[in-house]
């Protein structure tokens, strides 16, 4: 290989590099995106957006999220969640919504064996018992950790209700 053709290879390879780095790198998606692509948290997506919550869950976190599936809140007695989503009731829906996210990063092997009360964000305690699968009060989690660029999300199978 000749000397001009080494120059020509070395200025297209940098020329690449250049491109490539000004080309938006793709970004892991956050606990919102990951909740919005999976129809089973519809209900939990439109309750998050009613309270004004959006913003806050795409935020940098950490955040632990216990996420209610449509049919945990179903489960709610008739009218509860009409209820809860309508602007007077957004105090209330906040509180029940930030019940359900604790501050940091816990995944399922921090909290497999043992069990403890974990501060929300909402401000009161949650109790987690891991001893046999993971229960948060007397909710199930039935899929744990599902990583987001600002936290995880643990899926649950019953609302929590802040007392």
């Amino acid at each position: 290989m000749n000397r001009r053709s080494l120059f020509r290879l070395a200025g297209a390879v940098s020329l690449a590099s250049l491109i490539a780095a000004c080309v938006p790198a793709e970004t892991e998606p956050d606990i919102v995106d990951i909740a919005s692509s999976n129809e089973d948290f519809s209900t939990l997506v439109a309750a998050v957006s009613a309270a004004g919550l959006v913003d806050t869950l795409k935020g940098d976190g950490p955040f632990t999220v216990f996420a209610p599936t449509n049919a945990a809140f179903a489960a709610l007695p008739a009218g509860t969640v009409e209820n809860l989503l309508k602007p007077e009731n957004k105090d209330q829906l906040i509180k029940i919504l930030t019940y359900h996210v604790v501050p940091g990063e816990v995944t399922s092997d921090q909290l497999a064996g043992k069990r403890m009360d974990v501060a929300t964000v909402q401000g009161q305690t949650v109790h987690i018992d891991g001893r046999n699968d993971v229960k948060v009060n007397k909710s199930r989690v039935t899929t744990a950790d599902i990583m987001a660029s600002n936290g995880v999300i643990h899926v649950i199978d019953r609302v929590l209700l802040p007392k």
